[in-house]
């Protein structure tokens, strides 16, 4: 119940993948199967590590838990490094190396996700403690969140700190310390989208993207005529007209608006209740984890895939204000895909250990 729905999700993904992009990658690269090749290499990549993954025992991540911080730190400091940063609409996520570009906020995201589970299940009932429980775990996230808001990605480190709260709830922390993380960081975030002309029209775009359809809510309108013109049962594959340059990169972002137009509410629902099977099995994997850091480890990797899927789903369909994250397993990027089909061959090795 954890490989079916993901490996369902990766070959839909491939399906929308191509299906959006075809077009726009005809226009660009001369080549309308260039992402869709790509996505498969990814895909196959990402099998392979996960079937790995399904055989290392993850106590071995624990043993490797410090210099994968030291390593993720530094790959998000070369981002700052001319000529190793590559820049996508003034933003420096990708690291790139001669032909080949990824994400180190996704290698980040895994590294923390083993502190977090090796240091709170070492910890035990220290885990009150403010000095123990509370601030190291802060503070380590803390510097992951500060080299990520300055690619910049405030959107990312907003996830992050969201996934180390529900982490530290779970781990034990007393609720003072975490109201107390709340009340602080609150007014950080607003201050700091209050800093940035393109995140304040952001924000009005959620509050009334119709006010401006052809500026600021362009996007998410789109996305709108996407899933009302889908219907019950959607256009049919292949025949989106948002992905006809009218929907901005439909194969990244807002790939399920083109899922909603072509396979309408019917196809959405689908994708709904595959991320559903996955994520709560991935919570009963934590639960019977034979271990504390299992359970923890086993809870963060599902968390952080829970909290894409919903910030995506909930940016695609007006619910929160837009931000560039993609939907696991199905949108094209290649470090993503890689990582959760990795994330997924650990879940596979937790549970067949439980």
């Amino acid at each position: 119940m954890i490989l079916i729905p993901a490996m369902l999700l990766v070959a839909l993904g491939l399906v929308i993948v191509y299906s959006a992009s075809s077009n726009l990658a005809a226009h660009r690269l001369g080549d309308s199967y260039f992402y869709l090749k790509r996505q498969i290499v990814f895909s196959i990549l990402g099998i392979g590590l996960m079937i790995s993954a399904k055989n290392i025992p993850c106590i071995i991540y624990s043993k490797l838990v410090y210099p994968l911080l030291i390593l993720s730190i530094f790959l998000l400091v070369m981002l700052f490094f001319p000529g190793l940063g590559h820049k996508v609409s003034g933003a420096s996520r990708w690291l790139r190396i001669g032909d080949f570009t990824f994400q180190p906020s996704e290698i980040a995201k895994f590294s923390l996700a083993v502190y977090v589970a090796y240091s709170m299940s070492k910890k035990g009932s220290n885990m009150e403690s403010f000095s123990r429980g509370f601030l190291p775990h802060l503070l380590v996230a803390g510097i992951f969140m500060y080299l990520i808001v300055n690619q910049p990605d405030l959107g990312t480190a907003v996830i992050i700190g969201c996934w180390v709260f529900i982490l530290m709830f779970v781990g034990g922390v007393k609720i003072s310390h975490l109201l107390l993380l709340f009340t602080l960081s609150t007014p950080l975030v607003l201050w700091l989208i209050w800093q940035a002309n393109y995140r304040i029209e952001r924000c009005l775009a959620f509050i009334d993207p119709w006010s401006d359809p052809k500026g600021i809510g362009f996007q998410i309108v789109h996305s709108f005529l996407a899933f009302g013109s889908g219907g019950l049962w959607g256009l049919g594959l292949g025949n989106s007209r948002q992905k006809l340059f009218y929907l901005p990169e439909p194969h990244t972002d807002f790939a399920l608006s083109i899922a909603g137009e072509e396979l309408g509410f019917v196809g959405i629902t689908v994708i709904v209740l595959l991320f559903g099977m996955l994520i709560i099995r991935g919570i009963k994997v934590a639960l019977n984890a034979r271990d504390l850091y299992s359970t923890y480890l086993a809870f963060g990797l599902i968390c952080f895939i829970a909290l894409q899927v919903i910030v995506n789903m909930g940016v695609v369909m007006g619910l929160l204000p837009t931000k560039g994250l993609t939907l696991p397993f199905i949108s094209y990027g290649g470090t993503s895909l890689v990582i959760n089909l990795f994330c997924t061959g650990i879940l596979l090795n937790i549970a067949s250990k439980s």
